[in-house]
Protein backbone atom coordinates (compact mmCIF):
# COMPACT_ATOMS: atom_id res chain seq x y z
CA UNK A 1 0.00 0.00 0.00
CA UNK A 2 2.85 2.41 0.79
CA UNK A 3 4.33 1.75 -2.65
CA UNK A 4 1.05 2.93 -4.22
CA UNK A 5 0.81 6.00 -1.97
CA UNK A 6 4.37 7.05 -2.86
CA UNK A 7 3.63 7.59 -6.55
CA UNK A 8 3.01 10.85 -8.45
CA UNK A 9 -0.44 9.61 -9.48
CA UNK A 10 -1.54 9.18 -5.86
CA UNK A 11 0.32 12.21 -4.47
CA UNK A 12 -1.56 14.51 -6.88
CA UNK A 13 -4.61 13.95 -4.67
CA UNK A 14 -2.94 16.21 -2.09
CA UNK A 15 -3.78 19.10 -4.41
CA UNK A 16 -7.45 18.30 -5.02
CA UNK A 17 -9.89 19.63 -2.43
CA UNK A 18 -12.39 17.09 -1.15
CA UNK A 19 -15.28 19.57 -1.26
CA UNK A 20 -14.29 21.56 -4.35
CA UNK A 21 -15.52 25.13 -4.09
CA UNK A 22 -16.85 24.48 -0.60
CA UNK A 23 -13.47 25.57 0.80
CA UNK A 24 -14.27 29.15 -0.24
CA UNK A 25 -17.39 29.06 1.95
CA UNK A 26 -16.29 26.78 4.81
CA UNK A 27 -12.66 27.67 5.69
CA UNK A 28 -12.33 24.51 7.79
CA UNK A 29 -12.99 22.31 4.75
CA UNK A 30 -9.33 22.32 3.73
CA UNK A 31 -9.02 18.53 3.51
CA UNK A 32 -8.06 16.82 0.27
CA UNK A 33 -8.76 13.63 -1.66
CA UNK A 34 -5.40 12.31 -0.44
CA UNK A 35 -6.38 11.75 3.19
CA UNK A 36 -9.88 10.62 2.24
CA UNK A 37 -8.45 7.89 0.00
CA UNK A 38 -6.14 6.67 2.76
CA UNK A 39 -9.13 6.62 5.13
CA UNK A 40 -11.24 4.57 2.73
CA UNK A 41 -8.39 2.10 2.24
CA UNK A 42 -8.11 1.72 6.02
CA UNK A 43 -11.86 1.23 6.60
CA UNK A 44 -12.09 -1.22 3.68
CA UNK A 45 -9.38 -3.34 5.31
CA UNK A 46 -11.05 -3.05 8.71
CA UNK A 47 -14.42 -4.28 7.41
CA UNK A 48 -13.05 -7.19 5.38
CA UNK A 49 -10.77 -8.26 8.26
CA UNK A 50 -13.75 -8.21 10.64
CA UNK A 51 -15.73 -10.46 8.30
CA UNK A 52 -12.74 -12.77 7.91
CA UNK A 53 -12.32 -13.22 11.66
CA UNK A 54 -16.03 -13.47 12.40
CA UNK A 55 -16.90 -15.91 9.58
CA UNK A 56 -13.99 -18.19 8.61
CA UNK A 57 -16.38 -20.16 6.39
CA UNK A 58 -16.37 -17.27 3.92
CA UNK A 59 -12.83 -18.31 2.95
CA UNK A 60 -11.56 -14.73 2.72
CA UNK A 61 -7.89 -14.94 1.77
CA UNK A 62 -5.05 -12.47 2.36
CA UNK A 63 -5.19 -11.80 -1.38
CA UNK A 64 -8.81 -10.76 -1.03
CA UNK A 65 -7.98 -8.45 1.89
CA UNK A 66 -5.14 -6.76 0.03
CA UNK A 67 -7.23 -6.30 -3.13
CA UNK A 68 -10.06 -4.70 -1.15
CA UNK A 69 -7.59 -2.35 0.57
CA UNK A 70 -6.03 -1.33 -2.75
CA UNK A 71 -9.47 -0.69 -4.26
CA UNK A 72 -10.38 1.55 -1.32
CA UNK A 73 -7.07 3.36 -1.60
CA UNK A 74 -7.36 3.97 -5.35
CA UNK A 75 -11.09 4.54 -5.77
CA UNK A 76 -10.72 8.33 -6.24
CA UNK A 77 -7.56 8.46 -8.38
CA UNK A 78 -9.58 9.85 -11.29
CA UNK A 79 -10.91 13.02 -9.67
CA UNK A 80 -10.15 16.20 -11.60
CA UNK A 81 -9.66 19.75 -10.30
CA UNK A 82 -12.11 20.62 -7.53
CA UNK A 83 -13.42 17.05 -7.38
CA UNK A 84 -17.04 16.67 -8.54
CA UNK A 85 -17.04 20.14 -10.11
CA UNK A 86 -14.82 18.83 -12.92
CA UNK A 87 -16.91 15.83 -14.01
CA UNK A 88 -20.30 17.12 -12.87
CA UNK A 89 -20.25 20.74 -14.05
CA UNK A 90 -17.24 21.52 -16.26
CA UNK A 91 -16.99 18.41 -18.44
CA UNK A 92 -20.62 18.24 -19.70
CA UNK A 93 -20.30 21.78 -21.11
CA UNK A 94 -16.67 21.58 -22.25
CA UNK A 95 -16.96 18.16 -23.90
CA UNK A 96 -20.63 17.46 -24.75
CA UNK A 97 -19.71 14.35 -26.75
CA UNK A 98 -18.45 12.74 -23.55
CA UNK A 99 -20.83 14.40 -21.09
CA UNK A 100 -21.49 11.10 -19.31
CA UNK A 101 -17.81 10.67 -18.44
CA UNK A 102 -17.31 10.29 -14.68
CA UNK A 103 -14.29 10.33 -12.41
CA UNK A 104 -14.67 6.56 -11.86
CA UNK A 105 -13.77 6.05 -15.53
CA UNK A 106 -10.57 8.02 -15.02
CA UNK A 107 -9.85 6.13 -11.78
CA UNK A 108 -9.66 2.87 -13.72
CA UNK A 109 -7.33 4.36 -16.34
CA UNK A 110 -5.21 6.12 -13.71
CA UNK A 111 -4.86 2.89 -11.73
CA UNK A 112 -3.53 1.08 -14.82
CA UNK A 113 -1.23 4.03 -15.52
CA UNK A 114 0.02 4.01 -11.90
CA UNK A 115 0.82 0.29 -11.95
CA UNK A 116 2.54 0.46 -15.34
CA UNK A 117 4.65 3.62 -14.99
CA UNK A 118 5.85 2.76 -11.47
CA UNK A 119 6.56 -0.91 -12.21
CA UNK A 120 4.28 -2.13 -9.43
CA UNK A 121 3.17 -5.35 -11.13
CA UNK A 122 6.16 -7.31 -9.82
CA UNK A 123 5.77 -5.71 -6.40
CA UNK A 124 2.12 -6.83 -6.26
CA UNK A 125 3.10 -10.38 -7.19
CA UNK A 126 5.74 -10.32 -4.45
CA UNK A 127 2.95 -9.63 -1.96
CA UNK A 128 0.94 -12.61 -3.19
CA UNK A 129 -1.38 -11.11 -5.81
CA UNK A 130 -2.04 -13.01 -9.02
CA UNK A 131 -2.02 -10.84 -12.14
CA UNK A 132 -3.99 -10.02 -14.19
CA UNK A 133 -7.06 -11.51 -12.35
CA UNK A 134 -6.48 -9.48 -9.18
CA UNK A 135 -6.00 -6.24 -11.13
CA UNK A 136 -9.34 -6.94 -12.80
CA UNK A 137 -10.92 -7.58 -9.40
CA UNK A 138 -9.59 -4.29 -7.98
CA UNK A 139 -10.96 -2.28 -10.90
CA UNK A 140 -14.32 -4.04 -10.66
CA UNK A 141 -14.56 -2.95 -7.01
CA UNK A 142 -13.64 0.65 -7.90
CA UNK A 143 -16.45 0.79 -10.44
CA UNK A 144 -18.88 -2.06 -9.76
CA UNK A 145 -21.93 -2.78 -11.85
CA UNK A 146 -25.47 -2.38 -10.62
CA UNK A 147 -26.95 -5.65 -11.73
CA UNK A 148 -29.57 -8.03 -10.37
CA UNK A 149 -29.21 -10.37 -13.32
CA UNK A 150 -29.09 -14.09 -12.72
CA UNK A 151 -25.80 -14.27 -14.64
CA UNK A 152 -22.72 -13.26 -12.62
CA UNK A 153 -21.27 -10.11 -14.28
CA UNK A 154 -17.75 -10.08 -12.77
CA UNK A 155 -14.49 -11.80 -13.68
CA UNK A 156 -12.22 -10.98 -10.74
CA UNK A 157 -14.01 -13.20 -8.21
CA UNK A 158 -16.62 -15.93 -8.30
CA UNK A 159 -20.19 -15.49 -7.11
CA UNK A 160 -19.38 -16.95 -3.69
CA UNK A 161 -17.33 -13.77 -3.02
CA UNK A 162 -20.10 -11.40 -4.15
CA UNK A 163 -20.13 -9.59 -0.79
CA UNK A 164 -16.62 -8.21 -1.45
CA UNK A 165 -18.10 -5.96 -4.16
CA UNK A 166 -20.23 -4.20 -1.52
CA UNK A 167 -17.37 -2.90 0.62
CA UNK A 168 -15.80 0.01 -1.32
CA UNK A 169 -18.66 1.09 -3.57
CA UNK A 170 -21.99 -0.57 -2.82
CA UNK A 171 -24.40 -0.32 -5.74
CA UNK A 172 -26.94 -2.45 -3.90
CA UNK A 173 -27.93 0.09 -1.24
CA UNK A 174 -25.19 2.71 -0.98
CA UNK A 175 -23.84 1.53 2.39
CA UNK A 176 -20.07 1.42 1.89
CA UNK A 177 -16.79 2.53 3.48
CA UNK A 178 -16.41 5.42 1.04
CA UNK A 179 -19.39 7.09 2.71
CA UNK A 180 -18.23 6.04 6.17
CA UNK A 181 -15.04 8.03 5.71
CA UNK A 182 -16.34 11.14 4.03
CA UNK A 183 -19.27 11.45 6.45
CA UNK A 184 -16.90 11.45 9.43
CA UNK A 185 -14.20 13.54 7.73
CA UNK A 186 -16.47 16.14 6.12
CA UNK A 187 -18.56 16.57 9.27
CA UNK A 188 -15.39 17.08 11.31
CA UNK A 189 -14.03 19.77 8.96
CA UNK A 190 -17.40 21.45 8.43
CA UNK A 191 -18.38 21.51 12.08
CA UNK A 192 -21.54 19.49 11.41
CA UNK A 193 -22.59 16.75 13.80
CA UNK A 194 -22.31 13.21 12.44
CA UNK A 195 -24.99 10.95 13.94
CA UNK A 196 -23.82 7.80 12.19
CA UNK A 197 -21.47 5.40 13.96
CA UNK A 198 -19.63 3.44 11.25
CA UNK A 199 -17.62 1.46 13.82
CA UNK A 200 -20.87 0.06 15.17
CA UNK A 201 -21.91 -0.98 11.64
CA UNK A 202 -18.58 -2.76 11.12
CA UNK A 203 -18.95 -4.53 14.47
CA UNK A 204 -22.41 -5.91 13.58
CA UNK A 205 -21.73 -6.59 9.87
CA UNK A 206 -22.30 -10.18 8.80
CA UNK A 207 -22.54 -11.99 5.46
CA UNK A 208 -25.71 -13.97 4.73
CA UNK A 209 -26.92 -15.89 1.72
CA UNK A 210 -29.75 -14.21 -0.23
CA UNK A 211 -31.15 -16.04 -3.26
CA UNK A 212 -27.85 -17.74 -4.00
CA UNK A 213 -25.67 -14.65 -3.52
CA UNK A 214 -23.91 -13.47 -0.42
CA UNK A 215 -24.66 -9.97 0.89
CA UNK A 216 -23.36 -7.93 3.81
CA UNK A 217 -26.16 -7.67 6.37
CA UNK A 218 -26.62 -5.78 9.61
CA UNK A 219 -28.35 -6.55 12.90
CA UNK A 220 -32.06 -5.75 12.90
CA UNK A 221 -31.62 -3.32 15.81
CA UNK A 222 -29.23 -1.23 13.67
CA UNK A 223 -31.87 -0.10 11.19
CA UNK A 224 -32.26 3.27 12.94
CA UNK A 225 -28.49 3.79 12.80
CA UNK A 226 -28.60 3.24 9.04
CA UNK A 227 -31.41 5.75 8.60
CA UNK A 228 -29.18 8.18 10.54
CA UNK A 229 -26.49 7.54 7.94
CA UNK A 230 -28.72 8.50 5.04
CA UNK A 231 -30.10 11.45 6.97
CA UNK A 232 -26.50 12.61 7.51
CA UNK A 233 -25.91 12.36 3.78
CA UNK A 234 -28.96 14.48 3.06
CA UNK A 235 -27.96 16.98 5.73
CA UNK A 236 -24.45 17.36 4.31
CA UNK A 237 -25.82 18.00 0.83
CA UNK A 238 -28.39 20.47 2.09
CA UNK A 239 -26.11 22.39 4.46
CA UNK A 240 -22.73 22.20 2.71
CA UNK A 241 -22.34 20.46 -0.67
CA UNK A 242 -25.38 22.19 -2.21
CA UNK A 243 -25.15 25.38 -0.14
CA UNK A 244 -26.32 28.30 -2.27
CA UNK A 245 -23.02 30.21 -1.89
CA UNK A 246 -20.95 27.07 -2.47
CA UNK A 247 -22.80 26.58 -5.75
CA UNK A 248 -22.27 30.23 -6.69
CA UNK A 249 -18.51 29.81 -6.23
CA UNK A 250 -18.46 26.52 -8.14
CA UNK A 251 -20.44 27.97 -11.03
CA UNK A 252 -17.87 30.78 -11.24
CA UNK A 253 -14.94 28.34 -11.17
CA UNK A 254 -16.67 26.30 -13.86
CA UNK A 255 -17.12 29.40 -16.02
CA UNK A 256 -13.46 30.33 -15.55
CA UNK A 257 -12.33 26.83 -16.56
CA UNK A 258 -14.54 26.99 -19.66
CA UNK A 259 -12.99 30.32 -20.64
CA UNK A 260 -9.51 28.91 -20.10
CA UNK A 261 -10.17 25.48 -21.62
CA UNK A 262 -8.23 25.90 -24.87
CA UNK A 263 -5.58 28.20 -23.39
CA UNK A 264 -4.32 25.93 -20.60
CA UNK A 265 -2.32 23.22 -22.32
CA UNK A 266 -0.81 20.21 -20.55
CA UNK A 267 1.89 17.98 -21.96
CA UNK A 268 0.87 14.35 -22.28
CA UNK A 269 2.40 11.10 -23.54
CA UNK A 270 4.36 11.22 -26.76
CA UNK A 271 4.92 14.95 -26.45
CA UNK A 272 1.31 15.82 -27.25
CA UNK A 273 -0.36 18.82 -25.64
CA UNK A 274 -3.97 18.69 -24.52
CA UNK A 275 -6.44 21.31 -23.35
CA UNK A 276 -8.27 21.03 -20.02
CA UNK A 277 -11.29 19.14 -21.38
CA UNK A 278 -9.14 16.64 -23.30
CA UNK A 279 -6.49 15.96 -20.64
CA UNK A 280 -8.72 13.22 -19.21
CA UNK A 281 -7.96 11.09 -22.28
CA UNK A 282 -4.23 10.97 -21.46
CA UNK A 283 -3.25 9.92 -17.95
CA UNK A 284 0.20 11.48 -18.17
CA UNK A 285 -1.41 14.86 -18.82
CA UNK A 286 -4.24 14.24 -16.36
CA UNK A 287 -1.72 13.53 -13.58
CA UNK A 288 -0.58 17.15 -13.85
CA UNK A 289 -4.12 18.52 -13.60
CA UNK A 290 -5.08 19.61 -10.06
CA UNK A 291 -6.70 22.57 -8.26
CA UNK A 292 -3.51 24.48 -9.00
CA UNK A 293 -4.88 25.16 -12.46
CA UNK A 294 -6.50 28.31 -11.07
CA UNK A 295 -3.04 29.62 -10.17
CA UNK A 296 -2.04 29.20 -13.82
CA UNK A 297 -5.07 31.29 -14.74
CA UNK A 298 -4.61 33.95 -12.08
CA UNK A 299 -0.87 34.27 -12.66
CA UNK A 300 -0.18 33.26 -16.29
CA UNK A 301 3.44 33.10 -17.36
CA UNK A 302 3.47 35.08 -20.59
CA UNK A 303 6.49 35.82 -22.74
CA UNK A 304 4.50 38.26 -24.87
CA UNK A 305 4.46 42.03 -24.56
CA UNK A 306 3.11 43.07 -21.14
CA UNK A 307 0.61 45.35 -22.85
CA UNK A 308 -0.87 42.45 -24.84
CA UNK A 309 -4.17 41.21 -23.42
CA UNK A 310 -3.79 37.65 -22.14
CA UNK A 311 -6.13 35.07 -23.72
CA UNK A 312 -6.85 34.03 -20.12
CA UNK A 313 -8.03 37.50 -19.14
CA UNK A 314 -11.75 36.65 -19.07
CA UNK A 315 -11.11 33.56 -16.94
CA UNK A 316 -8.79 35.53 -14.66
CA UNK A 317 -11.41 38.24 -14.12
CA UNK A 318 -13.96 35.64 -13.01
CA UNK A 319 -11.51 34.16 -10.51
CA UNK A 320 -10.58 37.63 -9.28
CA UNK A 321 -14.24 38.17 -8.52
CA UNK A 322 -14.18 35.08 -6.30
CA UNK A 323 -11.08 36.33 -4.49
CA UNK A 324 -12.69 39.73 -3.89
CA UNK A 325 -16.00 38.08 -2.90
CA UNK A 326 -17.89 39.58 -5.84
CA UNK A 327 -19.87 36.39 -6.38
CA UNK A 328 -22.75 35.57 -8.69
CA UNK A 329 -25.86 36.72 -6.86
CA UNK A 330 -28.52 34.32 -5.68
CA UNK A 331 -31.85 35.27 -7.32
CA UNK A 332 -34.17 32.71 -5.77
CA UNK A 333 -35.14 29.07 -5.54
CA UNK A 334 -38.28 26.98 -5.72
CA UNK A 335 -39.03 23.36 -4.99
CA UNK A 336 -39.93 21.31 -8.02
CA UNK A 337 -42.60 18.63 -8.17
CA UNK A 338 -40.97 15.35 -9.28
CA UNK A 339 -44.02 14.35 -11.30
CA UNK A 340 -43.69 15.31 -14.93
CA UNK A 341 -40.19 16.65 -14.32
CA UNK A 342 -37.63 16.75 -17.12
CA UNK A 343 -34.13 18.19 -16.93
CA UNK A 344 -34.45 20.47 -19.92
CA UNK A 345 -37.66 22.42 -19.56
CA UNK A 346 -36.51 24.98 -16.91
CA UNK A 347 -33.90 26.16 -19.41
CA UNK A 348 -36.60 26.49 -22.08
CA UNK A 349 -38.91 28.76 -20.09
CA UNK A 350 -36.84 30.66 -17.54
CA UNK A 351 -34.29 32.26 -19.96
CA UNK A 352 -37.16 33.33 -22.23
CA UNK A 353 -38.78 35.09 -19.30
CA UNK A 354 -35.54 36.90 -18.46
CA UNK A 355 -35.02 38.14 -22.03
CA UNK A 356 -38.63 39.16 -22.39
CA UNK A 357 -38.95 41.00 -19.09
CA UNK A 358 -35.53 42.61 -18.73
CA UNK A 359 -34.09 42.75 -22.24
CA UNK A 360 -30.93 41.25 -20.78
CA UNK A 361 -28.85 38.57 -22.46
CA UNK A 362 -29.58 35.02 -21.48
CA UNK A 363 -25.99 34.61 -20.28
CA UNK A 364 -26.66 36.99 -17.38
CA UNK A 365 -28.48 34.25 -15.46
CA UNK A 366 -27.62 30.68 -14.59
CA UNK A 367 -30.09 27.95 -13.68
CA UNK A 368 -29.07 25.04 -11.47
CA UNK A 369 -31.17 22.11 -10.28
CA UNK A 370 -30.25 20.73 -6.85
CA UNK A 371 -31.25 17.12 -6.12
CA UNK A 372 -31.50 16.10 -2.48
CA UNK A 373 -32.11 12.44 -1.74
CA UNK A 374 -30.93 9.40 0.20
CA UNK A 375 -28.66 8.24 -2.62
CA UNK A 376 -31.17 6.18 -4.62
CA UNK A 377 -33.30 8.89 -6.19
CA UNK A 378 -36.84 8.61 -4.76
CA UNK A 379 -36.35 5.15 -3.29
CA UNK A 380 -35.82 4.18 0.31
CA UNK A 381 -32.35 2.54 0.37
CA UNK A 382 -33.32 0.46 3.42
CA UNK A 383 -35.76 -1.42 1.17
CA UNK A 384 -32.71 -3.01 -0.52
CA UNK A 385 -30.84 -3.65 2.72
CA UNK A 386 -30.80 -7.02 4.47
CA UNK A 387 -30.79 -7.70 8.20
CA UNK A 388 -30.39 -10.64 10.54
CA UNK A 389 -31.47 -11.36 14.11
CA UNK A 390 -29.44 -12.43 17.11
CA UNK A 391 -31.49 -15.62 17.33
CA UNK A 392 -30.96 -16.51 13.67
CA UNK A 393 -27.75 -14.88 12.34
CA UNK A 394 -27.66 -16.90 9.12
CA UNK A 395 -31.06 -15.89 7.74
CA UNK A 396 -31.33 -12.53 5.96
CA UNK A 397 -34.54 -10.56 5.63
CA UNK A 398 -35.82 -7.05 4.91
CA UNK A 399 -37.52 -4.89 7.51
CA UNK A 400 -40.80 -3.24 6.42
CA UNK A 401 -40.77 0.51 7.04
CA UNK A 402 -43.89 0.35 9.20
CA UNK A 403 -41.93 -1.81 11.66
CA UNK A 404 -39.13 0.73 11.88
CA UNK A 405 -40.89 3.95 12.81
CA UNK A 406 -43.95 6.04 12.02
CA UNK A 407 -41.71 9.10 11.70
CA UNK A 408 -39.85 8.09 8.53
CA UNK A 409 -39.98 10.27 5.40
CA UNK A 410 -42.72 9.59 2.89
CA UNK A 411 -40.71 11.06 0.00
CA UNK A 412 -36.98 10.35 -0.29
CA UNK A 413 -36.02 12.93 -2.92
CA UNK A 414 -36.69 16.52 -3.86
CA UNK A 415 -35.47 18.89 -6.51
CA UNK A 416 -34.81 22.59 -6.03
CA UNK A 417 -34.58 24.97 -8.96
CA UNK A 418 -32.11 27.78 -8.26
CA UNK A 419 -31.31 30.85 -10.30
CA UNK A 420 -28.15 32.95 -10.07
CA UNK A 421 -27.44 36.33 -11.62
CA UNK A 422 -23.95 36.89 -12.97
CA UNK A 423 -24.27 40.67 -13.12
CA UNK A 424 -25.38 42.46 -9.96
CA UNK A 425 -26.81 45.29 -12.08
CA UNK A 426 -29.45 42.87 -13.37
CA UNK A 427 -30.28 41.42 -9.95
CA UNK A 428 -33.44 43.39 -9.17
CA UNK A 429 -34.96 42.66 -12.58
CA UNK A 430 -33.99 39.01 -12.32
CA UNK A 431 -35.63 38.64 -8.90
CA UNK A 432 -38.86 40.18 -10.14
CA UNK A 433 -38.86 37.95 -13.22
CA UNK A 434 -38.17 34.86 -11.14
CA UNK A 435 -41.14 35.58 -8.87
CA UNK A 436 -43.39 36.14 -11.88
CA UNK A 437 -42.09 33.01 -13.60
CA UNK A 438 -42.76 30.89 -10.50
CA UNK A 439 -46.31 32.21 -10.35
CA UNK A 440 -47.01 31.60 -14.04
CA UNK A 441 -45.58 28.07 -13.93
CA UNK A 442 -47.27 26.91 -10.70
CA UNK A 443 -44.23 27.01 -8.44
CA UNK A 444 -44.07 28.14 -4.83
CA UNK A 445 -41.46 30.65 -3.71
CA UNK A 446 -41.16 33.05 -0.83
CA UNK A 447 -39.39 36.40 -1.17
CA UNK A 448 -38.98 39.36 1.10
CA UNK A 449 -38.96 42.94 -0.18
CA UNK A 450 -36.29 45.12 1.33
CA UNK A 451 -35.90 48.86 1.04
CA UNK A 452 -32.43 50.16 0.27
CA UNK A 453 -32.87 52.90 2.86
CA UNK A 454 -34.64 50.89 5.54
CA UNK A 455 -33.04 48.38 7.86
CA UNK A 456 -36.15 46.40 8.68
CA UNK A 457 -37.71 44.28 5.93
CA UNK A 458 -41.12 44.96 4.47
CA UNK A 459 -43.86 42.32 4.78
CA UNK A 460 -42.97 39.01 3.10
CA UNK A 461 -44.82 38.26 -0.11
CA UNK A 462 -45.56 34.62 -0.95
CA UNK A 463 -46.08 33.81 -4.61
CA UNK A 464 -48.72 31.09 -4.80
CA UNK A 465 -50.30 29.62 -7.88
CA UNK A 466 -53.64 28.51 -6.40
CA UNK A 467 -56.75 30.41 -7.47
CA UNK A 468 -57.65 31.65 -4.00
CA UNK A 469 -54.33 33.56 -3.78
CA UNK A 470 -54.34 34.96 -7.31
CA UNK A 471 -55.51 38.38 -6.14
CA UNK A 472 -52.78 38.50 -3.51
CA UNK A 473 -50.16 37.73 -6.14
CA UNK A 474 -51.42 40.45 -8.46
CA UNK A 475 -51.37 42.89 -5.57
CA UNK A 476 -47.77 41.95 -4.83
CA UNK A 477 -46.70 42.50 -8.45
CA UNK A 478 -48.56 45.80 -8.62
CA UNK A 479 -46.89 46.95 -5.43
CA UNK A 480 -43.50 46.03 -6.86
CA UNK A 481 -44.10 47.93 -10.13
CA UNK A 482 -45.34 50.95 -8.19
CA UNK A 483 -42.14 50.99 -6.17
CA UNK A 484 -40.04 50.90 -9.33
CA UNK A 485 -41.97 53.77 -10.86
CA UNK A 486 -41.52 55.88 -7.71
CA UNK A 487 -37.80 54.93 -7.50
CA UNK A 488 -38.36 53.32 -4.12
CA UNK A 489 -37.25 49.88 -5.19
CA UNK A 490 -37.32 47.14 -2.59
CA UNK A 491 -34.95 44.28 -3.33
CA UNK A 492 -36.11 40.70 -2.93
CA UNK A 493 -34.21 38.60 -0.48
CA UNK A 494 -34.86 35.04 0.60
Amino acid sequence: LIKIIDTPQFQRLRNIKQLGGGYYVFPGASHNRFEHSIGVGHLAGELVQTLKLKQPELDISERDVLCVQIAGLCHDLGHGPFSHLFDGMFNPEADPEHKDWKHEDASLEMFDHLVKTNGLAQEMERYGLILPPDLTFIKEMIKPLKSDDAEWPYEGRDENKSFLYEIVSNKQNGIDVDKFDYFARDCHHLGIRNNFDHQRFIMFARVCDVNGRKHICSRDKEVANLYDMFHTRNSLHRRAYQHRVTKSVEIMIKDALLKADHHILTKGSGGTTLCLSKAKTDMEAYTKLTDQVIERILHPCSCSNEFTLSPLEEARMILQRIMSRDLYQFVGETKVCNQGWTKNWPWLFWPTMIVKKTNKKQQQTYTWVVTLDYGMKNKDPINTTYFYTKANPTEAFKIPREQVSKLLPVCFAEKILRVYCKNSASLRDAKFCFQSWCHENDFLTEVTLYSKAAVKPAYPVRALSSHNTFVLMNLSVSLYIYRIETEQLHEMKM
